[in-house]
C-alpha cells in the first residue's frame, strides 16, 4: 500500500523546504557545528609564517595550541595563495571551494540526468547533506576532503566515459596532498590500467619533487621524522578516530602489529571486492570500494575524513537499498560516537564509540558490486521516487515504479530519515572549536587537525 505522497503543488513544494530548512537550522544550532575554522587557521599560519617570517613548515603551531601542520609538504605549496590574504578571506575561498567541490560530486554521483532532478529534489538533497556530520566538520573546520574527493571522482570520470588519456592526474594529485588517497593507484593497478597509474605515480612524485625544490629541509623531516609520528597528528584512542587503529587503541591494543594483520586482511577483502567491480567495469563501485577502505586502514581517521562514504550511499541506492542506505547515512549525521567521549569501555562503548568504523567496514563488505548500469546514475533511484506523481489526466504519462514508496518515502529513506524524532536531542552541546571535536567541549588535550 503507498504511504501519503509529498506534495505536487509548487506552493506545497517550497513550503516543505523551508519547513526542512527551519528543521535543518534547529539540529545544527543544537548540535553545535562551528570549530571556528580551525584546521584553516593551521593552513594559513603556517603559510605566511613560511613565507613572510623564514620559519618552518613543521614547527608552526596555532598559538595557544599544540596543532600544527600534518600534510606532505606539498599541501603547503598548493596553499601558497593564502600568503597573499587575509585570514577572512582565506576562509571564503574556503568556503566557495568546498561547495564548488560539492556541486562537482553531486554531479558525478548523480550522472548525465542530474538537470532532470529540478529544483525541489536538489533542495531535498542539500538540506540531507547539510546534516551529515564529516560533511559539516570538513566546511567549519576549513578541511580538504571534499576537494580530493572531488580530484579522485574526477578521474572517476574519465574511467567510465573512456576518455582516459589523463585519467590519474587528480589522484596523483591528491595523493600529494594527503596520503591516504594513494591507495587509489592500487586500485589502478588492480583494474590493469597501466597508464592511469603511471600518471597518477608520476604527479605524485612530480609534486613530491617540486616541493623538495621548494624547501628540502621540510621535505627532509617531513619523510624521516614527521610521517612516522602520529603523535603530531592526535591520539590514536581519540573518538574522533573511526579507524581500525583507534577501535584496537580503545580496546587498549594499538599493538602495531596486530594492526598490520587486520590492515592486511582490510586490504585483502578490498582487493577481492574490487576486482570484481572492474570486472563489471563499475568504476564508480571500485572507487568507493577503495575510499572506504582508505578510511578503515589509515592509522588515523577523523570524522570529517569520512566525507569518503558518500558515494557508497549513492551506490546503495542506485541497487535498490534506498532505506538502508537512509538508514545509514541518517546515523553518520547524529554525532552519536560523542556520547563515549568520556569512557568507550564495556560492550556499549566497543559499538557505540566505533559506530562509523562499523558503518564503514559493512559497506566494504556488502556494498553492492558489479552491477554497473548506464543507463541509470548512482542517485536515479532516489530521484525516481522523488518524482512528483504521475496525473491521472493523462495515462499514457504514467511511470511504472518498482517501489511501493513515493516522494514522502524518497525522504524517509534517503533524507526524511535524517530528520527523525529526537535523533540528536541527546546529543546537545555547546560550540566548540576543539580541532578534531564534534559536539564536545574542549578537551583538556585536544587533538591535533589533518
Amino acid at each position: 500500500m503507498r504511504g501519503p505522497r509529498g506534495p505536487r503543488t509548487t506552493r506545497g513544494r517550497v513550503l516543505l523546504v523551508l519547513a526542512l530548512v527551519a528543521a535543518v537550522t534547529a539540529f545544527t544550532a543544537t548540535v553545535p557545528l562551528l570549530r571556528d575554522w580551525f584546521d584553516l587557521r593551521v593552513y594559513y599560519g603556517t603559510v605566511h609564517t613560511w613565507v613572510h617570517h623564514g620559519g618552518r613548515i613543521y614547527d608552526y603551531r596555532v598559538p595557544g595550541t599544540a596543532y600544527g601542520f600534518t600534510y606532505p609538504p606539498f599541501a603547503a605549496v598548493g596553499m601558497l595563495p593564502m600568503a597573499l590574504v587575509g585570514l577572512h578571506l582565506a576562509i571564503a575561498a574556503s568556503l566557495l571551494l568546498n561547495l564548488a567541490a560539492l556541486a562537482f560530486v553531486l554531479r558525478v554521483l548523480a550522472g548525465p540526468g542530474w538537470r532532470r532532478w529540478g529544483w525541489y529534489r536538489w533542495a531535498l538533497v542539500l538540506c540531507a547533506l547539510a546534516l551529515f556530520e564529516p560533511l559539516r566538520d570538513t566546511f567549519s573546520f576549513g578541511q580538504v576532503n571534499l576537494i580530493l574527493l572531488a580530484l579522485v571522482l574526477g578521474d572517476c570520470c574519465l574511467l567510465r566515459s573512456g576518455r582516459g588519456r589523463w585519467a590519474g592526474a587528480g589522484i596523483g594529485l591528491a595523493a600529494a596532498i594527503k596520503l591516504t588517497p594513494a591507495l587509489f593507484i592500487g586500485m589502478l593497478l588492480i583494474g590493469r590500467r597501466w597508464r592511469a597509474a603511471g600518471v597518477a605515480t608520476a604527479v605524485t612524485l612530480a609534486a613530491t619533487a617540486l616541493a623538495a625544490w621548494a624547501d628540502p629541509k621540510a621535505s627532509r623531516f617531513y619523510w624521516t621524522d614527521a610521517l612516522w609520528d602520529t603523535s603530531r597528528v592526535g591520539r590514536l584512542d581519540y573518538v574522533s578516530n573511526q579507524s581500525l587503529q583507534g577501535v584496537l587503541a580503545r580496546l587498549g591494543h594499538p599493538d602495531k602489529p596486530l594492526w598490520a594483520i587486520v590492515v592486511l586482511l582490510t586490504l585483502a577483502v578490498w582487493a577481492w571486492r574490487t576486482r570484481r567491480a572492474l570486472a563489471a567495469a563499475d568504476w564508480t563501485a571500485a572507487f568507493a570500494l577503495t575510499g572506504l577502505a582508505a578510511c578503515l586502514v589509515s592509522p588515523i581517521t577523523w570524522v570529517h575524513h569520512l566525507v569518503w562514504v558518500l558515494p557508497s550511499f549513492a551506490l546503495l541506492a542506485r541497487a535498490g537499498h534506498p532505506r538502508i542506505a537512509g538508514a545509514l547515512y541518517a546515523v553518520m549525521c547524529t554525532s552519536v560516537v560523542w556520547l563515549w567521549f568520556d569512557d568507550a569501555s564495556g560492550i556499549d562503548g566497543f559499538f557505540g564509540s566505533n559506530l562509523y568504523t562499523w558503518i564503514t567496514l559493512g559497506l566494504l563488505l556488502g556494498l553492492p558490486v558489479g552491477q554497473s548500469r548506464p543507463e541509470r546514475s548512482p542517485l536515479s533511484r532516489i530521484a525516481r521516487l522523488t518524482a512528483p506523481a504521475p496525473s491521472t489526466a493523462n495515462p499514457a504519462a504514467m511511470a511504472v515504479s518498482d517501489q511501493p514508496e513515493s516522494s514522502s518515502g524518497a525522504v524517509a529513506a534517503a533524507i526524511g530519515t535524517v530528520l527523525g524524532p529526537g535523533r540528536g536531542r541527546g546529543l546537545a552541546r555547546r560550540p566548540s572549536s576543539e580541532p578534531t571535536g564534534s559536539t564536545r567541549p574542549a578537551a583538556a588535550k585536544p587533538q591535533s587537525s589533518s
